[in-house]
């Protein structure tokens, strides 16, 4: 059945429309009512998102059910994780930062759900607010983020549902400020070599060893654990995987 509610393009507000009927609220009355904090995990999530929309350039953003976050003129599609030290509740210490749901069911309005989840996009930016005291954190200081940029199929070749933030380490090498985040995330593009893989005739790179470029993190391939490879060629030692 073809779809028949299709919505109309939206138009960005600028925070001074009125509601009808409700006192003279203006649309920036709620957005100080839903977003009063930055410090909670689903806003400091999106302000991750934002930060990684502004820095690629992006032109809009995604609808809340995509499988990835933010789409780049160019078709680069990046998800973005996010995590941070402290919370917007007491806590008797600081936060195991874990980035969960990298393999997701994808969705669409003609077929619903995916029937199996799946690696989604083409790089990973794992976002990490480092302040470690709340008389330090500033969140409208995107200095005290830290960023770590993945290869989208360097993490499906790790196949983990959640990676610990030391497995994430392992496999971007050093993080990068905010400054220097759309030059790695376009480093990290995956596009060029699996295109000149198809040129070739070789399969796309999916479970096999992926270098990494200019990090030298390697992901053995899919069945194969530790020592010589098919090559001969020396394995890079297993990553410990995060608890699933």
């Amino acid at each position: 059945m073809p779809l028949q509610h299709i919505p109309s393009p939206v138009t960005p507000l600028d925070g001074e429309e009125l509601f009808t009927g409700a006192g003279g609220a203006t649309v920036l009355d709620f957005w100080r009512y839903a977003f009063p904090d930055l410090k909670t995990n689903t806003t400091r999530g999106l302000l991750a998102e934002f930060l990684v929309h502004r820095a690629v350039g992006a032109l809009q953003r995604n609808q809340e059910w995509e499988s990835f976050d933010v789409l780049t003129a160019d078709g680069l599609r990046i998800e973005v994780k996010s995590s941070a030290y402290l919370q917007a509740w007491s806590q008797r210490e600081v936060t195991k930062i874990v980035f969960d749901r990298l393999r997701t069911r994808t969705w669409s309005p003609q077929t619903g759900d995916a029937a199996e989840p799946s690696f989604n996009a083409d790089v990973y930016v794992f976002a990490v607010h480092t302040a470690t005291s709340h008389e330090d954190y500033d969140p409208l200081d995107v200095g005290q983020w830290q960023f770590y940029v993945v290869p989208g199929p360097v993490i499906e070749a790790k196949g983990t549902k959640s990676l610990a933030l030391n497995s994430v380490r392992a496999l971007a090498g050093d993080f990068v400020p905010y400054a220097d985040l759309a030059a790695r995330i376009r480093a990290a593009d995956p596009r060029a070599a699996r295109a000149g893989a198809r040129g070739l005739g070789v399969a796309e790179p999916r479970g096999c060893a992926v270098v990494s470029a200019g990090w030298g993190s390697v992901v053995p391939p899919v069945g194969v654990k530790g020592g010589e490879g098919a090559s001969g060629a020396p394995r890079a030692p297993s990553r410990t995987r995060a608890e699933e």
